[in-house]
């Protein structure tokens, strides 16, 4: 099986940096090619067989390296992965050979209606999962069977979540970092740790009056996971809403990188060494030259960080 590429410095010790890349860059990047380290992509918008934006991608791929980031394989449903859904990533995968895949830990498949009547239907969203025994054992068997598929490690994202689960008493509940531990550890997969959906999921366990230090419980939660088991981390932006229906921080990724989250990357470096970074921005997206400016920011922390950068056991 074809394992995601190590987290090793580039020369001079700098992180890989990459960025989204959307649809208002397509041929801005291909014309002016800037020095970025990877581009990343979602996976189902190039599920075509063919067509114009499969034909710009592959433009893109000559020149960069390519992450597949996905949105719709719903790792976690209990009504198993779509065959279709998974049959065109092993296609895509095939054809553009990408530095690393990934997904979420999240669901959207379930059926909908009365018994046999019951039609599957997608939530086009990312619903989160229950921290439970049963929750982790379906989302590592489907975890599994998507690196069998793709013959490659696969790597899974931690969620930015405005709902969660009343656990049944006296069933266990996991923490979220050991809970995505425990499937690294059981399929062999890689994390993709986004920063920005901790710090999201902080402020608003703040607002419910749950936390009362945003940062210093994204640094717990960073300092729970197994520094081994991270493969990529990601960066964003996010923007608060408080008005007549509520209170609540989303994960837009619609404004540069918050100062609070630029400090808890840099001690995800510390704490995971030199790890794959990339810039997303999915709403409002600006000029192009925004995002560079995004990573070279990136790039300059790991910069001063790398002589120090060791892989922490």
């Amino acid at each position: 099986m074809k394992r995601t590429e190590p987290a090793l410095p580039m020369q001079g010790a700098q992180v890989p940096v990459g960025i989204g890349w959307r649809h208002p860059h397509y041929a801005e990047l291909l014309q002016r090619q800037p020095a970025v380290d990877f581009l990343e992509v979602h996976s189902e918008n190039f599920f075509a067989a063919g067509g114009a934006a499969l034909a710009v991608f592959e433009q893109g791929r000559a020149l960069y390296p390519v992450s597949l980031h996905g949105v719709g394989l719903s790792l976690g449903s209990a009504a198993g992965l779509d065959p279709w859904h998974l049959d065109q990533l092993a296609r895509l995968v095939d054809r553009i050979d990408p530095v690393r895949v990934s997904d979420h830990a999240s669901f959207a498949r379930a059926p909908y209606g009365p018994g046999a009547e019951a039609l599957m239907v997608h939530a086009s969203d990312l619903l989160p999962l229950p921290f439970t025994d049963e929750a982790l054992n379906v989302l590592c068997t489907h975890v599994q069977q998507v690196q069998e598929r793709l013959q490659r490690q696969f790597m899974v994202e931690n969620l930015s979540a405005y709902l969660s689960w009343r656990v049944p008493v006296g069933m266990r509940e996991w923490e979220e970092p050991a809970f995505l531990a425990a499937l690294a550890e059981r399929t062999g997969c890689a994390l993709l740790v986004d920063v920005n959906n901790i710090y999201v999921n902080a402020l608003n366990a703040q607002l419910r009056g749950l936390v009362q230090d945003p940062i210093a419980a994204c640094r717990q939660w960073l300092d729970a996971l197994p520094a081994h088991c991270v493969g990529e981390l990601h960066l964003a932006g996010h923007c608060e809403v408080n008005d007549v229906h509520g209170h609540i921080v989303i994960d837009d990724h619609g404004s540069r990188v918050a100062e609070p989250v630029w400090d808890l990357y840099r001690h995800a470096l510390e704490r995971f060494g030199p790890v794959p970074t990339l810039i997303e921005w999915d709403t409002d997206v600006p000029a192009l030259d925004v995002l560079l400016q995004e990573a070279a920011r990136a790039r300059a922390i790991s910069g001063t960080l790398a002589p120090h950068l060791q892989v922490v056991a």
